[in-house]
């Protein structure tokens, strides 16, 4: 699944490799990149939607 997110709360590259590193331990073959700039987030991974997004939530970040 290819997934584009908007999230809020992404203030800089640390916080997107937060993000990585939460769905990576769940999918290590997700590939995940994000532009701090826009505060969006690409996903792509074996996980549902409703997966990825929980996996933000508990890293610390909202998706809008």
């Amino acid at each position: 699944m290819n997934l584009k997110l908007s999230v809020p709360s992404i203030g800089c590259a640390s916080c997107i490799d937060t993000i990585a590193k939460a769905i990576q331990a769940s999918d290590r073959t997700a590939n995940i990149t994000g532009d701090a700039a826009t505060r969006t987030i690409n996903i792509e991974s074996a996980l549902t939607e409703a997966q990825l997004r929980e996996l933000i939530a508990i890293a610390g970040h909202e998706v809008a």
